[in-house]
């Protein structure tokens, strides 16, 4: 039951949505067609088809909700002067209607007006079907954070009376950019835990892949949706090889690529050939990302990486949207290409970024292209900075040791 509920809950919340015009209402009447089932389907057996069930009895709910209302006669013109009299179908006469139900759940529950740990959480929610404990534990905060951040998401998205549709034009492609950016955060965060005692959360990875999965049938037109899905697979493919026995981090150069899998990898290619075939200009950011992806993933050995095309895609990146992590990258690739010097010139001009002033792969980067000249006691120093900078325990601890190596 838990299983379907969470497999079925976005599309439900999504449907009843565009009756009460209120995602909180809309979850609250989804939770009460499980407990619905949770009284029923053990006396009565479960259904043929469990989610049918559960959209039609939140969808009943929801007009009885409606028509308890004091403003019945407004709503009731808003979704059809005969819903008084008919009821709810036991399944969407049409179920494109419940993929552009969907489709507008994902805009809303992304939208701009909501701070971008508000989406998050939201999304996790509402799309993810992840508990308020879940989404804390997955980010490392206090489960009372989590609940506010979705409680006042809720709330912002009804006082402001946020459309609950899907945009059109310049500002669909703006939003559509909020909502790719709100699910790659998601991955990263599973990818490279920014904190806490686990370096990879696997589960997070899952529901990110799966959220832009969906986004890709929903969007099929879209080359950038298909480019994040590739992207995502190719990185989802790596992460059995990214971690060793005791949970510690696995360098790419050190990585056993027998381990990774080319299951997922196919289907990044597939998403990469979707995303080049649907688009009609320049690559856009994920698709860039993704190219990258694809060179590591075609390497069957750290040595046979294509790192001049590597470098290349990055500083088509850079162009397309300029940023020092962008740049950082582009330095790794440049010194795998073409030397550490070179690289190290790059990494230099970056040490006065405001943005990069506390992140500790700056330092770490630059202590691993110090070591590659001989300059050990220089890089030495830029691992313990990086490690003091580091906030997940399994990340310094692998800065710690390459200190050491570097003083030995």
């Amino acid at each position: 039951m838990e299983t379907v509920f969470r497999i079925e809950s976005p599309r439900i919340i999504a449907a009843v949505t565009r009756l009460v015009r209120d995602i909180g209402i809309a979850e609250e009447l989804a939770q009460d067609a499980l407990v619905a089932a949770l009284e029923q389907w053990p006396r009565d057996g479960v259904p043929d088809n469990p989610g049918a069930w559960l959209m039609a009895t939140a969808r009943r709910r929801a007009v009885d909700l409606i028509r308890r209302r004091e403003n019945y006669a407004r709503k009731l013109e808003e979704i059809g002067r005969d819903l008084e009299t008919t009821a709810p179908p036991e399944e969407p006469a049409d179920p494109d209607d419940i993929d552009d139900d969907l489709l507008r759940l994902v805009f809303t529950a992304c939208h701009p007006v909501l701070s971008a740990e508000a989406r998050i959480a939201l999304t996790l929610r509402l799309l993810g079907g992840l508990t308020t404990t879940e989404i804390a534990r997955a980010f490392l905060v206090p489960e009372p954070t989590v609940a506010q951040r979705i409680v006042r998401a809720k709330r912002t998205l009804a006082t402001r009376n946020i459309a609950f549709e899907v945009p059109y034009g310049p500002e669909r492609e703006a939003r559509l950019g909020s909502v790719l950016d709100v699910i790659y955060l998601i991955f990263n965060e599973g990818y490279a835990a920014t904190a806490g005692d686990d370096w990879l959360r696997p589960a997070l990875c899952e529901d990110a892949l799966r959220l832009a999965r969906v986004l890709s049938s929903l969007m099929p037109k879209e080359p950038e949706v298909h480019a994040l899905t590739s992207l995502l697979e190719f990185q989802a493919a790596r992460t059995a090889a990214r971690t060793g026995p005791n949970g510690e981090p696995v360098l790419l150069k050190d990585q056993n690529r027998r381990r990774w899998n080319r299951m997922l990898i196919a289907r990044g290619i597939q998403a990469l050939h979707r995303a080049d075939a649907t688009a009609t200009g320049a690559p856009g950011p994920y698709a860039l990302q993704a190219a990258i992806a694809a060179c590591h993933a075609h390497a069957y050995t750290y040595e046979e990486t294509d790192w001049a095309s590597i470098a290349t895609l990055y500083g088509l990146l850079a162009a397309r949207t300029p940023s020092p992590v962008v740049e950082l990258n582009r330095a790794v690739a440049v010194s795998m290409a073409d030397g550490p010097e070179p690289a190290l010139e790059i990494v230099d001009a970056l040490t006065g970024e405001p943005a990069l002033r506390e992140y500790h792969l700056l330092p770490s980067v630059r202590g691993d292209l110090l070591r590659r000249l001989g300059r050990t006691a220089e890089a030495r120093e830029e691992f313990v900075r990086a490690a003091g900078l580091a906030r997940n325990e399994r990340e310094r601890e692998l800065l710690l040791a390459r200190a050491e190596e570097s003083g030995s």
